[in-house]
C-alpha cells in the first residue's frame, strides 16, 4: 500500500509541474543563491589575480628569488634553447626633482610589447633607448611629467641628476600615480651596482619544461660570480602567480567567508519558506490525503510519500537553480565586456555543483518532514467535509509557549550582559571575539523566540499596522481578516522577512557608524587634501601668504606643533599639542565630543584627546597645569574628544597658551584643500605647492587626500557586497511571500467566489489580496527592525573600535517602505490570478 501511495503522490506532482516549481521556488532561489555565490568567488578571484598579478600568464618560469640575477645571467638565458623570450623585471626607485621636495617614481623594466608585457603604450611610444621613460597617465598628471617631457632624476642624494625623456603614455593594471617603464637598458643604466629584480621566461613552442629549466640551471651555475654569492633559484611561473593570487586575494577569500555566514542564514531562510509552504499545499489535500487513510494507506506510507515528493522538489529546484546560476555566471563577463568591464570567468566546478544539489535536497526533506508528519495524521472521516481544508490554526501549544518565553528571556538576559561589559575608551585588553560571538548567540535565541511566539505577536501586531486599513472601508478589514485568520501562516512568512529585515537594519547601522568612524579618523589624520611640512624648521609666514594666494588651493590652514609638554607636573609622560583652527576646514565638522563642546575653546581653555582624558581621570570642566621648559598655564577642559584630537595630538590648545609656552613664531605645517573637485583639481593643488616648495627649498609635501580616498573605496566596497549579500535574504522572503499567496488563492478559492458572488469586483478583491501581501511586509519589517537596530547598536559598541553609534533614520524608513512595497509587489500576479476566476468555477472548486 505504502507504494501505492507514493506512486501517486508522484503522479500527482509529475501532472502539476508548475506547481512543483512554485513549491520549491524559495529553495530554486537559495540554490542559485549558492551556486552563484561559489562562480562569484571564482570570478573574483581570478580577475584579481589577472588584473594584480605581477607575472604574465605566459610566464613558464621565474628566475629569481633571495639571490638576485643579473644582466649577465639574462643574457646567458636568452641564449638556451628553448627558451622564446626572457624579460629582465628589473626595478628601481628615482627621485624627480631636488632632494628636499621631489617626486619619488617606481621604475619598471618592460619590454612594452609581446605576451611578457604587462603595459599596453597608449600614446607616443614605449622606451627603446637608455635615456627614455614611459608613464602611466595618472602618474603624468601628479608628477608633471607630460608626453615629450624631460625629467631630471636621481638615484640617490648625492649622485648627479640624469635627463630622461618621457616618450610615452602607457596603461597598467595599477596606477598608483607614481610609476614610470624603460628597457632593460635603462633601468641597468640607473642603477649601476645592479638592478634588482627577477628574470621571466617565455618557452619556445614545443620546447620541454623539465629539459629547458634543466639548461638554465646549468648556465646560471656556470656564470662567474662574487664570492658568496647564491645562485638566483628557478620556479614555475604557474606557482608564483599562486603564490601572488593567494596574497592577493586573501582579503577576498576572508571577506567571502562573511558572504558564507550571510548566505547559510539565506539559506535557512529558504527551508523556513518552503516549510511554510508545504504546510499550505498538504492543507489544500486534507480530502485527497484522508480518502488514502480511508482506503488503508498508512500513516507513515502517506509521510514518506509526502517526503518523496519533498526531496523529488528539492532535485528539481537544485538542478534548475545550479544551471541558471552556471550561465549567469558565465554570462554574466560577457555581458559587461560589452561596457568595457573586464571579469575573468569562472570554471566549472562540478564537485560544488553536485553538493549544492544535494544540499537543496536535504534542506527541502527537512523542511517536508514537519508538515508531512503533520498531515499523515489527518482523520480519514474528513473525506466526508466539505471544505478544502482544515481550519487554521489561531493558537500554540503549551509547550510551544513555554520554551519561547525561555528562549526570549535568554536572549534579552545575554545581550544585558553584554551591553554591561561594553569597551571604554581603553581597549588595550580588549578582545571583542567572545563579545560578537555571545551577540550572535543571542541574536539566534531571539530569532528562534521569534518563531516560536511568531502566532501571539501577529495580532497585537496586526490591531496596530490595520487600523489604518480598517478606515479604508470593506477591502481593508477583508485584507486585515485574511491575515488574522491564518496567524501560524502570517508568523512563518513574517519571520522570513523580520530575518532579512533585521539583517539589513544591521547593516546599515553598522555602515553608517563605521562611516561616522571613518570620517571622524579621516578628519583627526588627514583634515585636508595635501599638507606641508619642513621638518625641524619652522616654515615662515611669508610662505603662508604664498599658498593663500594660489587660486588652486583653498582653506588653507597653518598649525603649530608644540612636543615635551608636562600636564600637573608629571615627570614621567610627555605630551605633545597643537593650535589647529577648528572652524577652518570643513572635514572638521564631523568631529563628535564625548564631554564639553567645541564652541567653548579659547584662550585658557583646552580640548583633550578621549584616550588621556582616561588616562588623567579629567572629563570636561577639570583644570590642567601644562609646563614645559620652566613655561606654565593653567587652562581647563573646554571639550574632550574621542580617541585623538586632529593630527593626532595629545590636546588641541589656543594659539596665545602656545605662545605662552614657548613656541616658536613660525608654523610646523600648513593644510589646504583643492579649490576644485575631482582628479584635475587635486593635481592642479599639488603642481601648486610644488612650485612654492621649489621655490622655498626644504619642504615636504603629502597628498593626503589619497589617503582619504583608498579608505573610502574599501568602506563602500564593503557595503556594497554586503548589502548585496544580505539583499539575497529578503529577495527569498519575497519569494516566500507570493509563494505563500499564490497557494492562498489556490486554497480560498471558493472564499473568493462569495465576494465575487456578492458584489466584490475584480478590482477589489485584487486590491484585497495584494494588500494582504502587502501586510506580511508590514508585520516583518515591523519585527525586524525592532530586533535588528538593537542588536546592531551593541553590535557596533562590541566592536571596541570606538566607532560612534548612527541611526540612520531615513535609510531605515526607505527600508520599511521598500520591503512592504516589495511584499505587495509579490502578490499582485497571484491576485491577478484570482481575480480571473468565474465566481462560479470559484464556488465549485473541489480537490
Amino acid at each position: 500500500m505504502s507504494r501505492t501511495v507514493l506512486r501517486t503522490q508522484l503522479a500527482a506532482v509529475a501532472r502539476r509541474p508548475a506547481r512543483l516549481l512554485l513549491t520549491g521556488l524559495a529553495v530554486l532561489v537559495a540554490s542559485f543563491v549558492v551556486f552563484a555565490t561559489v562562480l562569484a568567488q571564482q570570478i573574483t578571484e581570478r580577475t584579481v589575480l589577472d588584473g594584480l598579478s605581477g607575472t604574465p600568464e605566459q610566464a613558464a618560469f621565474v628566475v629569481g628569488g633571495d639571490a638576485m640575477p643579473t644582466a649577465q645571467d639574462l643574457a646567458a638565458i636568452r641564449a638556451v634553447p628553448g627558451v622564446a623570450e626572457a624579460v629582465g623585471r628589473f626595478e628601481t626607485s628615482v627621485l624627480v626633482g631636488s632632494a628636499a621636495h621631489g617626486a619619488f617614481l617606481q621604475v619598471t623594466a618592460d619590454p612594452g610589447s609581446g605576451p611578457l608585457a604587462l603595459v599596453r603604450t597608449v600614446a607616443g611610444r614605449f622606451p627603446q633607448t637608455a635615456n627614455e621613460i614611459a608613464v602611466t597617465a595618472r602618474t603624468a598628471e601628479r608628477v608633471g611629467l607630460p608626453l615629450g617631457s624631460v625629467a631630471n632624476v636621481r638615484t640617490g642624494s648625492e649622485t648627479p641628476p640624469v635627463a630622461l625623456t618621457v616618450t610615452g603614455i602607457v596603461e597598467t593594471s595599477r596606477d598608483s600615480g607614481a610609476q614610470a617603464y624603460a628597457s632593460e637598458a635603462a633601468v641597468a643604466a640607473l642603477t649601476p651596482d645592479g638592478a634588482g629584480g627577477r628574470i621571466e621566461v617565455r618557452l619556445s613552442d614545443g620546447a620541454s619544461a623539465d629539459e629547458t629549466r634543466q639548461r638554465i640551471q646549468t648556465v646560471l651555475g656556470a656564470a662567474t660570480r662574487p664570492q658568496d654569492t647564491a645562485v638566483p633559484g628557478i620556479r614555475p611561473g604557474a606557482e608564483v602567480r599562486a603564490e601572488e593570487a593567494a596574497r592577493a586575494v586573501e582579503q577576498i577569500a576572508n571577506l567571502f567567508a562573511l558572504v558564507a555566514m550571510f548566505v547559510a542564514i539565506a539559506v535557512i531562510a529558504a527551508g523556513l519558506v518552503a516549510a511554510s509552504t508545504f504546510r499550505i499545499v498538504f492543507a489544500q489535500r486534507t480530502r485527497q490525503l484522508a480518502l488514502l487513510r480511508a482506503v488503508g494507506a498508512g500513516r507513515g506510507g502517506i509521510s514518506l510519500a509526502l517526503a518523496a515528493e519533498g526531496a523529488l522538489t528539492g532535485l528539481v529546484a537544485g538542478v534548475v537553480g545550479v544551471l541558471a546560476a552556471l550561465a549567469f555566471g558565465h554570462g554574466l563577463p560577457a555581458v559587461l565586456g560589452w561596457f568595457g568591464v573586464a571579469l575573468s570567468g569562472p570554471g566549472l566546478p562540478v564537485g560544488a555543483a553536485l553538493a549544492v544539489v544535494f544540499g537543496a535536497v536535504a534542506v527541502t526533506v527537512a523542511a517536508v518532514l514537519a508538515p508531512a508528519l503533520s498531515a499523515a495524521r489527518v482523520a480519514p472521516l474528513a473525506a466526508l467535509r466539505a471544505a478544502q481544508t482544515s481550519p487554521a490554526q489561531r493558537g500554540i501549544g503549551v509547550f510551544r509557549l513555554v520554551c519561547g518565553l525561555l528562549l526570549a528571556v535568554g536572549a534579552v538576559v545575554s545581550a544585558l550582559l553584554i551591553g554591561s561589559r561594553l569597551p571604554g575608551q581603553d581597549t588595550e585588553d580588549y578582545a571583542p571575539l567572545p563579545m560578537l560571538l555571545g551577540l550572535v548567540a543571542s541574536g539566534m535565541l531571539a530569532f528562534v523566540a521569534l518563531m516560536l511566539l511568531g502566532p501571539l505577536l501577529v495580532r497585537p501586531l496586526l490591531a496596530v499596522a490595520g487600523w489604518p486599513l480598517h478606515r479604508l472601508g470593506p477591502v481593508g478589514r477583508l485584507a486585515v481578516g485574511g491575515i488574522g485568520g491564518a496567524p501560524r501562516r502570517a508568523a512563518a512568512v513574517s519571520t522570513v522577512v523580520a530575518l532579512g529585515v533585521t539583517l539589513i537594519a544591521g547593516v546599515l547601522v553598522g555602515s553608517a557608524s563605521v562611516q561616522a568612524l571613518a570620517d571622524r579618523e579621516m578628519a583627526l589624520s588627514a583634515p585636508a587634501d595635501f599638507e606641508v611640512t619642513s621638518g625641524d624648521e619652522p616654515i615662515p609666514a611669508a610662505v603662508v601668504t604664498q599658498v593663500r594666494d594660489r587660486s588652486e588651493l583653498a582653506h588653507v590652514t597653518p598649525y603649530r606643533r608644540l612636543g615635551e609638554l608636562r600636564i600637573d607636573g608629571d615627570p614621567e609622560n610627555a605630551y605633545d599639542a597643537n593650535d589647529l583652527d577648528l572652524t577652518a576646514l570643513p572635514v572638521l565638522g564631523v568631529l563628535d565630543v564625548e564631554a564639553g563642546t567645541l564652541a567653548d575653546t579659547g584662550a585658557g581653555r583646552v580640548v583633550l584627546s578621549g584616550y588621556f582624558a582616561e588616562v588623567l581621570g579629567k572629563t570636561a570642566g577639570d583644570r590642567l597645569t601644562l609646563s614645559r621648559q620652566g613655561h606654565t598655564v593653567e587652562v581647563r577642559i573646554a571639550a574632550v574628544l574621542p580617541g585623538w584630537v586632529p593630527l593626532n595630538s595629545a590636546l588641541l590648545a589656543d594659539p596665545a597658551d602656545l605662545d605662552r609656552l614657548g613656541a616658536p613664531a613660525g608654523y610646523s605645517g600648513i593644510l589646504a584643500d583643492a579649490a576644485a573637485s575631482g582628479e584635475d583639481g587635486r593635481t592642479a593643488g599639488q603642481r601648486a605647492l610644488r612650485g612654492i616648495a621649489e621655490s622655498t627649498g626644504g619642504l615636504r609635501l603629502s597628498v593626503l587626500a589619497d589617503e582619504r580616498d583608498q579608505y573610502q573605496d574599501v568602506l563602500d566596497s564593503l557595503l556594497g557586497i554586503a548589502l548585496g549579500v544580505v539583499g539575497l535574504t529578503v529577495l527569498i522572503a519575497v519569494v516566500g511571500v507570493g509563494t505563500t499567496t499564490a497557494l492562498s488563492v489556490v486554497e480560498r478559492a471558493a472564499e473568493s467566489g462569495v465576494l465575487r458572488a456578492i458584489g466584490l469586483s475584480r478590482a477589489r478583491l485584487r486590491l484585497m489580496l495584494t494588500t494582504e501581501s502587502g501586510l506580511y511586509g508590514v508585520l516583518g519589517a515591523t519585527l525586524g527592525l525592532l530586533l535588528g537596530v538593537p542588536y546592531a547598536w551593541l553590535a557596533v559598541r562590541a566592536l571596541g573600535v570606538g566607532a560612534p553609534v548612527e541611526l540612520p533614520v531615513l535609510s531605515l524608513l526607505g527600508l520599511f517602505a521598500a520591503l512592504v512595497a516589495l511584499t505587495a509587489l509579490a502578490g499582485v500576479l497571484p491576485a491577478r490570478r484570482a481575480s480571473r476566476i468565474s465566481p462560479i468555477a470559484a464556488l465549485g472548486t473541489g480537490d
